[in-house]
């Protein structure tokens, strides 16, 4: 979060869409107020339980596919000679 613990500018965004489809799909005013309001509570935080969105959770590092920069070249791959194509 930013210095001054507001929500990121990215979930403001989240949030304003989530409370458009929302109010779209209830037309009960007490169920809509139910579901803003916990829309509300995944992003702000509270001392008993910290609140993890998506782009704060770690990510899984993969091994990047092919050789490393370290491993020596086995050889395997050799470029073929070129055709000699005779000019008329």
């Amino acid at each position: 979060m930013s210095k001054n613990d507001t929500i990121r500018k990215s979930d403001k965004k989240f949030i304003r869409l989530e409370k458009a489809r929302i109010r779209r799909q209830f037309f009960d005013l007490k169920k809509r107020q139910e579901m803003i309001n916990e829309l509300y509570k995944r992003f702000i935080k509270t001392d008993a339980q910290p609140v993890i969105t998506k782009a704060e959770q770690p990510k899984k590092v993969e091994k990047p596919i092919g050789r490393s920069l370290k491993a020596k070249p086995t050889g395997e791959a050799k470029a073929k000679p070129k055709k000699v194509v005779a000019k008329k």
